[in-house]
């Protein structure tokens, strides 16, 4: 065989490996999304500690949803309520790993519901887009039915994944308020973000589109962002910003995706005292 040929042929081999292996890589992606969404075993799905050992009052609940999932979930009241605080958290861990998060809404005067999604701690079930959102309509049915706190009176807040369930919430519920706090637009804009070399936005098979939620809404709107977020671009925070109707805030943040509330404390605890005080 000429060289030529060999050449030509050892090209085509190569054209036809590499081919194979990223449709094998696309098609792994593909199949896996849900591992790659929902991160309930990280660190593990059993609880490190309770709001007690930082000294806060807590009652554990459960309630169920509408297609019998039962649910884990904590109540953590404050000393003198200013107003009640529903808490959908990321898309790793557990509530148990959200202490400082309750240290500082209990601080503001608010008691706090904070829920396991199905499939998160000692939650049942398997984590799913459909079955976050019925997670969430069943937590505040808990609120309306058990606590006696009627919808336009919650105050819900939402970070990272937690934030798009939250905003589909307030599209269903007429709310006193909505917090994002490091949120994205949309599962296939992150996608598209995070695997460029993909066709990221055509494979996945997850939404929650919280830019397109957020544009529905007409009650009250913070979102607070990092300029320094790793995760999910700050751009992705302007956008959800720049989406919501008045009245609307933003505070912009510095540090992690998941340690910028913390790294900019005084600021952010200040930030939600005066959005609240607006509300009241």
């Amino acid at each position: 065989m000429p060289r030529s040929s060999m050449s030509l042929h050892s090209a085509l081999v190569f054209i036809l490996v590499v081919a194979a292996a990223y449709g094998a890589f696309v098609l792994l992606v593909s199949c896996s999304q849900s591992r790659l969404i929902y991160f309930p075993d990280m660190p593990s799905r059993r609880l490190a500690d309770t709001p007690r050992q930082i000294g806060l009052d807590f009652e554990t609940v459960e309630f169920v949803t509408d297609d019998g999932v039962k649910l884990h979930a904590w109540f953590v009241p404050a000393d003198q309520p200013r107003g009640t605080l529903l808490f959908f958290h990321g898309n790793a861990g557990n509530i148990s790993h959200r202490l400082d998060s309750l240290r500082i809404f209990h601080g503001l005067g608010l008691d706090t519901l904070i829920l396991d999604y199905r499939g998160y701690g000692r939650s049942e079930g398997e984590p799913s887009e459909e079955g976050t959102y019925r997670d969430a309509d069943a937590a505040l049915r808990y609120l309306q039915e058990q606590r006696g706190v009627a919808a336009e009176d919650i105050i819900v807040f939402g970070r990272s994944l937690g934030a798009a369930i939250g905003a589909h919430l307030a599209t269903r519920y007429q709310v006193r308020a909505l917090i994002l706090e490091s949120a994205f637009t949309s599962v296939p804009e992150m996608a598209a973000t995070l695997y460029p070399f993909l066709p990221a936005r055509w494979l996945v098979r997850f939404s929650y589109a919280t830019k397109d939620y957020v544009g529905n809404l007409s009650c009250p709107v913070l979102v607070i962002h990092s300029r320094d977020d790793e995760i999910v671009p700050f751009k992705q925070g302007e956008a959800l910003f720049a989406a919501a109707s008045p009245p609307k805030r933003f505070l912009e943040l510095r540090g992690g995706h998941n340690d910028g509330f913390l790294a900019n404390r005084r600021a952010y605890v200040e930030a939600l005292d005066e959005f609240i005080r607006t509300l009241e």
